[in-house]
């Protein structure tokens, strides 16, 4: 079966290197302080994708 909606890699995105949108960043701060993490503040919408996923596996959330 083939996968209709291929998760792209956040470092191909076109607009990866723009600045974490405020959803990335409020969700980012959730996970984060879940995770006793701290989030830097100027990460790309890319960082934040990655992130994300790291904290949602150290987490238990998806």
């Amino acid at each position: 079966m083939t996968d209709r909606n291929p998760e792209k890699d956040p470092a191909d995105w076109v607009t990866g290197d723009e600045p974490m949108t405020g959803p990335q960043e409020s969700y980012l701060g959730t996970l984060a302080r879940e995770a006793g993490e701290e989030v830097p503040e100027d990460l790309t919408k890319a960082e934040a994708s990655q992130m994300i996923d790291d904290l949602q596996e150290e987490t238990g959330r998806r």
